[in-house]
Parts: structure tokens; C-alpha cells; sequence
């Protein structure tokens, strides 16, 4: 089957793309995942539950990402300013209710069976997040599914966010659909020079070739299956640092 490209836009004071987080400390990659996008999707469409037909068809389509920060005027001209550092944020969930109260106790965490949670109610955890990132996402899908997704992202069925639910979009997320990649990467560079950003990285689907990437490495975010079960596996990147 054909595909077609889809350019996106990331912007957000805010952004968290998490990749393997256990437990308490709920880390985000530097860049979008394709588990992140593929869910974003999902909700645009108001496609809830596992979506195993849906997410296979885009298993092993192309997913470039193009990131960029602020420029800074010098008499040399305009340079990158370095990227903001990651923000940690720490939550206690279930802290300060009281277990007698019939209502205050239904907002202290339980387990599945409804049962205490071992070692207590009260939950700590820490999470990461980008701060003032810009990303470029270069989707390919496959073509009879382009213009229902192109239709979705402006007009969501649910709330779409970069990421997290308190990660809300600053400016419009769908930027064009492309018969092919290199349109897309140039148009997102029209974008960002409008928006006085200059590119920082690119992450590029596969193992290019020897001197080709900075760093290639293999990253679990390639969704099989949403819903309770979430199940993924495992693809190559390559990353390639701007010059």
C-alpha cells in the first residue's frame, strides 16, 4: 500500500515523551516517539481500546523528527541558543485524605482489586519534562487514511497534548499533507525560520551508515497494542546533530 506524508507541528511550554519510565520517576526522551504520536493520533480520531489493526499499518512507516531551539543574534549572525533544561516535577498522589471519610477515601490510591496499596496510599513520584521545545514530525501514513487523520487533527473527536494531559499545544499541530518526505522537512523549515527557531537535531527511522549519524540506538516506542495491555517493540534510530 502507498503512503503519504503528514507534517506536524510540536510546540508547548511543555512536553513529555515517555519511553521506558518504571514506577515513581516518569522520564521523557529528548524527542517524540512514535508511540507518542501514534496516541496522539488515536485521540484526534476518538480511537479508543487496543487499535491493533490501526497501529500495524503504521509499524514500518518512516517517522523523522526535526528539532529546533531559539536563535540568538550575534555580529556573526544568528546562532543556536542551548536547549533549556529538563524540568522535574514531583507529585504526591494520595497524600492528606483521610481513610475514614467514605469520599476522601475514594482519592487515596488503591490497587486493582480495590484493596490498600502496599506500604500505604500515598504515592511519590517524579516526572521529567522538555521545556520550550519545537518539533517537526514527519509521519508517513498510509494514503486512504491521510485525509481522515489531516481532518482530525484540526477538528479532535478528544483533547490531543504533546505527551502528557497537562502538555497542551501552543500553536496548530497539522501543517500539510506531502506526496513525499523532503516537501515536508522543507516546509518545516519555512515554519521554523518564520518562528526564528534553527534546527538542532534530527532523529531519522534505521541505522544510516557508518559517519552518516552522531548516534544510532534502539528504542522500545513502536506501539503493537493500546488500551490496558499496552504492548511495543523495538526499531533503530539515528540521530543527526545540526552542524
Amino acid at each position: 500500500m502507498s503512503n503519504i506524508y503528514l507534517l506536524l507541528w510540536f510546540e508547548a511550554p511543555l512536553q513529555s515523551w515517555g519511553f521506558d519510565s518504571k514506577f515513581g520517576r516518569r522520564d521523557t526522551q529528548i524527542f517524540p516517539t512514535k508511540s507518542g504520536v501514534l496516541g496522539l493520533l488515536c485521540s484526534a480520531l476518538g480511537a479508543g481500546g487496543e487499535q491493533r489493526e490501526f497501529l500495524a499499518e503504521f509499524a514500518t512507516l518512516d517517522q523523522t523528527v526535526i528539532s529546533f531551539v531559539r536563535g540568538k543574534q550575534t555580529a556573526n549572525g544568528v546562532i543556536k541558543q542551548d536547549r533549556e533544561p529538563l524540568l522535574r516535577d514531583f507529585h504526591m498522589v494520595g497524600s492528606g485524605y483521610d481513610d475514614q471519610d467514605p469520599w476522601t477515601s475514594l482519592l487515596i490510591p488503591k490497587t486493582s482489586e480495590g484493596k490498600k496499596a502496599v506500604g500505604g496510599g500515598t504515592k511519590m513520584t517524579y516526572r521529567y519534562y522538555l521545556q520550550d521545545a519545537v518539533f517537526a514530525v514527519v509521519l508517513g501514513v498510509p494514503t486512504d487514511k491521510a485525509e481522515a487523520i489531516a481532518q482530525a487533527l484540526q477538528n479532535p473527536a478528544w483533547d490531543i497534548y504533546l505527551g502528557r494531559k497537562n502538555c497542551v499545544p501552543t500553536d496548530f499541530i497539522y501543517r500539510g499533507t506531502f506526496d513525499n518526505e523532503a516537501a515536508a522537512i522543507e516546509q518545516a523549515g519555512l515554519i521554523a525560520m518564520e518562528k526564528q527557531r534553527i534546527e538542532d537535531f534530527r532523529v531519522v527511522h534505521g541505522a544510516l551508515d557508518d559517519g552518516e549519524a552522531d548516534e544510532i540506538f534502539t528504542i522500545n516506542d513502536v506501539p503493537v497494542q493500546f488500551g490496558a495491555d499496552k504492548r511495543y517493540r523495538d526499531r533503530q534510530v539515528s540521530l543527526i546533530y545540526a552542524r
